[in-house]
């Protein structure tokens, strides 16, 4: 009888598909569209832009770029997106919303939310994103709770979403913010965090795991890299840990900001350098070894 021991060996390293989608916000390309970059000579060349030059699988769509734009003109993008492979998840209000407002104002924002939510049902779109406009106190926060209830009645008749951005004033602290959250209810409101809002907090790393919870979608912030590729102010690959230690595994949406550097110099940043960059930090990070693949042994029962 052989009482040799089998060989063990590892197997090799497998990969299941990441649980986070990397999308583009498209406000970042706005300003080769403004320089007429042959890649993007209109919108509608965003999206197989998006697919094909930086291998992104979805937008989110700042509605500055559907002005002037009729139902034939947002079908068109729609279509253009499906085609792609690239579909468009998020319309993002470039506008401030203050949902405390009962005047003729109020009137006039519960007509466009209206009308936002026929914009995002044209375009597939499953989500609206807002930011509010009050200040920080209590007074505003019960008239905003109240205010965006009525909103989500007519986004509802769309079946559409609402996500709120943090912003200056009522939603900047993210514990304010997840308390709004809760206090509206329902399944039809979330949260659009972002990696600059939190880094302005001071604690990156708790503010996204507080608000990470709530998202259905998030602004990974790219600032720019130096040229030994480090991240502008923090750390992309932090911010991951960050929000996966939370259990998040839904849209990650590159958006460029360009904020200059930390030291203060500026530069003429080249966008689509530095958002292939972000990319590909991104996509290493969420790149998961599939469990119980590794360590097994051959010949083991």
């Amino acid at each position: 009888m052989d009482l040799t021991p089998p060989i063990r060996t590892q197997r090799p390293k497998k990969f299941v598909q990441p649980e986070i989608l990397l999308t583009l916000s498209a406000g970042s390309v706005v300003p080769l569209l403004a320089a007429k970059d042959p890649r993007l000579t209109s919108v509608y060349d965003i999206p197989q832009f998006a697919a094909t030059d930086l291998q992104l699988r979805g937008l989110n769509l700042p509605t500055s770029l559907l002005t002037g734009f009729g139902v034939p003109e947002i079908e068109k993008l729609r279509d253009q997106a499906d085609r792609a492979g690239c579909p468009i998840l998020l319309l993002i209000e470039d506008t401030p919303i203050d949902f405390t407002d009962r005047a003729a104002a109020w009137t006039k924002s519960l007509d466009r939310l209206g009308r936002l939510g026929i914009a995002a049902s044209r375009l597939g779109c499953p989500s609206v994103a807002v930011r509010v406009a009050a200040p920080d106190t209590d007074e505003a926060f019960e008239a905003t709770t109240l205010g965006v209830k009525v909103a989500l009645k007519a986004l509802d008749r769309h079946e559409i979403n609402l996500l709120l951005s943090p912003h200056a004033g009522l939603t900047f602290n993210p514990s304010r913010l997840t308390d709004l959250i809760k206090k509206i209810g329902g399944f039809r409101i979330g949260s659009y965090p972002s990696f600059a809002h939190a880094f302005a907090t001071g604690d990156i790393e708790k503010t996204l795991r507080k608000l990470a919870p709530y998202g259905s979608s998030m602004s990974a912030s790219v600032r720019g890299f130096d040229k030994d590729g480090i991240h502008d102010g923090y750390l992309l690959e932090t911010c991951v840990d960050a929000i996966r230690s939370v259990g998040y595994a839904n849209t990650l949406a590159l958006d460029f900001v360009g904020l200059g550097t930390t030291t203060g110099k500026k530069r003429k940043p080249d966008v689509i350098a530095e958002l292939d960059m972000a990319r590909t930090i991104l996509e290493a990070k969420t790149l998961e070894e599939e469990v119980g693949l590794l360590g097994e042994l051959e010949g083991e029962d």
